[in-house]
């Protein structure tokens, strides 16, 4: 059973394409929210609610640095998704066993 950290969980939070973009940005170093915004062509605002969803989801804490809020990444929730994919790899490893059966079967 998957569970959930807050009121937004970690496939809702990676659903959207800004919010996969954050975490990417996350991966490497932590960032002030001026320094996300630049990335994005949406306002400062949009970009802050992103961050409250992946936050919610426990993907991303924030800490102060002198005056300003620095977000980092958490991946630990993202073993989630690999989790639930990783239950289909089966379904996926059978249909390309057999769809190489049916190409080696034409070539003969």
């Amino acid at each position: 059973m998957v569970e959930q950290s807050g009121p937004h969980d970690v496939f809702e939070a990676v659903a959207d394409p800004t919010r996969r973009a954050i975490i990417h940005l996350l991966a490497d170093e932590s960032l002030s929210i001026a320094a996300i915004t630049a990335h994005f062509t949406i306002t400062r605002t949009a970009v802050n609610k992103h961050l409250r969803i992946l936050m919610d989801a426990g993907l991303v804490s924030s800490s102060k640095a002198g005056r300003e809020t620095r977000y980092s990444l958490h991946p630990g929730p993202l073993a989630q998704l690999q989790e639930w994919v990783s239950d289909y790899e089966r379904y996926w490893d059978d249909r390309l066993t057999a769809l190489r059966r049916v190409v080696e079967d034409d070539r003969e």
